[in-house]
């Protein structure tokens, strides 16, 4: 599956699948299982609450760009991205539970309300990329789904949608350049070239993606 072929509504209905993992993913942690270690090097639970929010309310800048016409980049400044993250440890296990689920439904209720001509309209993403709106919910789909499992409270690539890992591992493998991928079910291989823990044998190591 490629972005030729992945529609609007499989990464639609991707992204509030990833949605609903990342908040079962936090469901349940208390203060000091939000302050623990995520799976990524460096950044606590809080951090990635933090970033996970934060990029719904960055996404939804986009969103408001595609709808109006008026120019929102997803972040005032390259600053403000880290600000945001930077801020998940202040915050209550329950103040990120909150802006985990507020920012959410405020993105999926303003991708809702867009019209057939609005989805066509470009924006720019915070890399600098020109897209049509449609690429939005795919965007958010690979920010939950794969930060879900960094949560490291029990979901994993396994868990994530069979269409979904197919989408990503094309798009990474392109990204990558890689000719070949090693041998292996779906969801490792897609672990692997996301640059996460797997159990392929062999396999060289690759950096991180997102």
């Amino acid at each position: 599956m490629t972005a030729g072929t992945r529609t609007l509504a499989d990464a639609r209905a991707w992204a509030r699948t990833g949605t609903r993992l990342v908040l079962d993913a936090v469901a349940d942690l208390d203060e000091a299982g939000f302050s623990a270690d995520s799976a990524l090097p460096g950044w606590t639970r809080k951090h990635l609450a933090a970033h996970v929010a934060a990029n719904a309310d960055a996404l939804g800048n986009l969103v408001h760009w595609a709808a109006t016409g008026v120019e929102t980049p997803m972040y005032a400044t390259p600053e403000e991205r880290a600000a945001g993250i930077a801020k998940g440890p202040a915050l209550s296990a329950g103040e990120l539970r909150s802006w985990l689920a507020d920012s959410a439904h405020k993105l999926g209720e303003s991708l809702d309300a867009l019209t057939e001509e609005q989805w066509s309209h470009e924006v720019v993403t915070v890399q600098g990329r020109t897209v049509p709106a449609t690429e939005l919910p795919w965007m958010r789909s690979r920010e939950t789904c794969v930060h879900a499992v960094d949560f490291g409270t029990g979901v994993s690539f396994t868990g994530l949608p069979d269409g979904f890992l197919t989408a990503l591992a094309d798009e990474i493998r392109d990204k990558r350049a890689l000719a070949t991928l090693p041998a292996g079910p779906l969801p490792e291989v897609t672990a692997w070239l996301a640059g996460r823990p797997h159990s392929l044998a062999d396999a060289p190591a690759l950096g991180p993606w997102l």
